[in-house]
């Protein structure tokens, strides 16, 4: 199948592996070179493919907060067990947010004591909701990065368009690249690179992530979620690294272009606006959120105070995973208490999420 087959070829993929470990023997430094990976689909191919075990001795690969469910803080949460109280409302969610504990229950346990709690696909699937059930208030928990963004911005305004007056959105939107300013602004992790996320670039394009090599010196490649894809990656980084160049390198041209998808862009503008925003295991982070405009403000409920940190679970070790301090079986947790068909925290709970991803894959239970 074209853009699959030939990025999953297994002689290539040896020749890419053999090709960074000769480049990474030109690293002229003492410890490993650590990538960090910020896109969950990009963490999941990583362990399915079975990556970490092609690359050479010297080369830590890292897990970042690239899973949108997963960085989602409690207080959203509880913000939208509070909307699924009302007598009136319904609630609509994608399926991984289901499961997701706020600081006492999950919206699986409000939905078991009565509220109306719907999982959909996307945000059209609430708005159809909305216009079958007028006499329903349909609440849309709209949360993930810039590949998601366009849709909710869309719907809204497809929603001013048919008249529905009893579609809402509880905007739980955030953007990427504050979040890795404040990942390489902070001491705790010593980082060479990153692997951009592919989808959201799509969106963006490379150019916001520019500031990455030009104010930290940060090796920076954008790329794809087939094995190929991914060693390709590792190989510009680690170029990168050697020859002392940084930059953003773009190796998903098939899909990520120059300037990216402007009427998508476009289309987030008219509706959100940038605010702060509490990431789960990093904290707040100016302009790294998504509000409503006041024009649109009644298509949207109040978002809970961004200042109020995400309470974190008793010795779940998720938000130290979103910020590569910890890899997910150094959770004591990990495998036990927490399972995928019993998870404890966000990492576990959600597809995109490194812990679940070392769980199917990574061989550590």
């Amino acid at each position: 199948m074209k853009y699959i087959d030939e990025f999953r070829n297994a002689a290539a993929a040896k020749e890419l592996a053999a090709e960074i470990g000769r480049a990474a023997a030109k690293a002229e430094r003492g410890g490993p070179l650590r990538f960090m990976e910020v896109c969950g689909g990009h963490t999941m191919a990583i362990h399915r493919f079975g990556i970490p075990g092609l690359l050479p001795e010297g080369i830590e690969m890292l897990s970042g907060p690239g899973c949108p469910v997963c960085v989602t803080p409690t207080t959203y949460l509880d913000r939208a067990i509070e909307l699924a109280a009302e007598a009136n409302a319904t609630l609509t969610t994608f399926g991984d947010l289901y499961h997701v504990p706020g600081a006492a229950e999950t919206l699986e346990d409000a939905a078991a004591r009565g509220a109306d709690v719907r999982v959909v696909y996307s945000a059209r699937d609430a708005l159809k909701l909305a216009e079958d059930n007028p006499e329903r208030e349909v609440v849309f928990l709209a949360i993930g990065f810039e590949t998601t963004a366009p849709g909710t911005a869309a719907t809204v305004l497809e929603a001013h368009s048919k008249g529905v007056r009893n579609f809402r959105i509880l905007s739980g939107h955030k953007t990427m690249p504050e979040a890795l300013r404040a990942l390489v602004s902070a001491p705790e992790v010593a980082l060479d690179g990153f692997i951009l996320p592919g989808h959201v670039s799509t969106i963006t394009g490379p150019e916001p992530y520019e500031f990455l090599p030009r104010e930290f010196g940060m090796a920076c490649c954008v790329t794809g979620f087939e094995p190929t894809d991914i060693l390709m990656a590792v190989l510009a980084l680690v170029r990168q690294v050697v020859e002392q160049k940084p930059t953003v390198e773009n190796q998903y041209r098939r899909a990520v272009r120059a300037g990216g998808n402007p009427r998508a862009r476009e289309t987030v503008y008219e509706v959100f606006e940038p605010t702060d925003a509490q990431w789960r295991g990093i904290g707040l982070i100016p302009g790294s959120g998504l509000s409503v405009r006041e024009r649109w403000a009644s298509y949207s409920v109040e978002p809970p105070d961004p200042a109020i940190p995400s309470a974190e679970y008793k010795a779940c070790r998720c938000a130290q995973v979103l910020r590569g301090l910890v890899r997910p079986p150094e959770c004591p947790l990990f495998g036990k208490a927490c399972v995928p068909d019993s998870p404890v925290g966000p990492c576990m709970v959600s597809s995109e999420g490194a812990c679940a991803a070392y769980y199917k894959y990574g061989g550590q239970h």
